[in-house]
């Protein structure tokens, strides 16, 4: 599945929530995530729009390997 190219962080925190991840600091232009499912994770996305894909790429595949689950299954559960 192909990376949407027009995600900024907020959407991408927003959307991240439905798998319990939640803005727990915001530095500058930069938000920290954390969630407690599975284990306590902490993922750190920029508020920049839109997101560089390989940035996204990252962010998405350290989270899906987090949860146990494949990136593109991820991308398709955010995508929805």
């Amino acid at each position: 599945m192909r990376l949407p190219r027009n995600m900024d962080g907020s959407q991408l925190a927003k959307r991240l929530g439905h798998f319990g991840y939640a803005v727990t600091r915001r530095v500058g232009s930069h938000m920290r995530l954390t969630t407690q499912r599975g284990g306590e994770h902490h993922v750190t996305i920029p508020a920049h729009h839109p997101l560089r894909v390989g940035t996204l790429n990252s962010i998405l595949s350290d989270v899906a390997n987090h949860l146990g689950i494949i990136r593109e299954e991820l991308l398709a559960q955010i995508l929805e």
